[in-house]
């Protein structure tokens, strides 16, 4: 019987213990979306600084990193995770979990936090964003976004490029070279969002509804999208 009593125990703290685990997955996951959803709106409430117009409007993906981490101590490393959704059909999809990883060389102490945006403009870079793992300015060509919301894509690196970045930085908004940085996918977030292992292909087409933690990251996306649309 006391053997028993100790199954039946050890199997209620393995319980709770996952189940505390996966709603610490969940917060991490809503607080990163929320974080998301912040980083679009305080971008987008500085006319004159935010992103134009016509990028807003042609964009196939958005990709949201807030609070990517840059430095270190002789050997300076880069890491952030984002959020990203693509346009389709219907509307934006709904959202997938990604990781921006890279590095760099040199003397560097201390280190610092900014907040990435990066737009996919075509067909291409859509394609890129639903593979695994690609290489901005390798594998995927990427430039410095221009800045104001009425300027213009009319530079021969931003017409050919698949991806636009920007960054933000103590309360500075410009284009960021993200050459060399990986972006790939999150499959173990992704997986705890939507409760099992989707491809990002399925999910960035639309073939998912957007959770309800996500709705708010995606309606904000979908309402500049529109606000620019309108306004060309």
């Amino acid at each position: 019987m006391k053997r028993i009593s100790g199954i039946l125990c050890g199997l209620t703290l393995l319980t709770t213990t996952m189940i505390a685990a996966v709603a610490q997955d969940h917060a991490k996951l809503d607080e990163r979306l929320n974080s998301a959803q912040a980083v679009i709106q305080e971008v987008m409430a500085t006319p004159d600084k935010g992103i134009p117009q016509s990028i807003l409007a042609g964009a196939s993906c958005v990709v949201v990193i807030p609070k990517y981490k840059k430095g270190a101590f002789v050997i300076g490393a880069q890491y952030g995770q984002g959020v990203a959704t693509c346009r389709t059909p219907n509307g934006w999809s709904a959202p997938v979990f990604v990781r921006l990883e890279g590095g760099s060389f040199g003397w560097q102490i201390g280190g610092q936090s900014t907040d990435l945006i990066l737009i996919a403009m075509n067909q291409h870079g859509l394609q890129h964003m639903l593979s695994s793992k690609f290489k901005l300015g390798a594998d995927a060509a990427a430039s410095a976004g221009p800045v104001g919301r009425n300027a213009q894509a009319s530079t021969d690196a931003s017409m050919r490029a698949e991806f636009l970045t920007y960054s933000r930085s103590q309360g500075l908004f410009a284009g960021l070279d993200l050459d060399g940085t990986v972006l790939s996918q999150n499959a173990d977030d992704t997986r705890a969002e939507y409760g099992a292992d989707v491809p990002f292909d399925v999910v960035l087409h639309g073939n998912k509804p957007v959770p309800e933690n996500a709705r708010a990251f995606v309606r904000t996306v979908a309402h500049f999208f529109v606000v620019s649309k309108n306004n060309q």
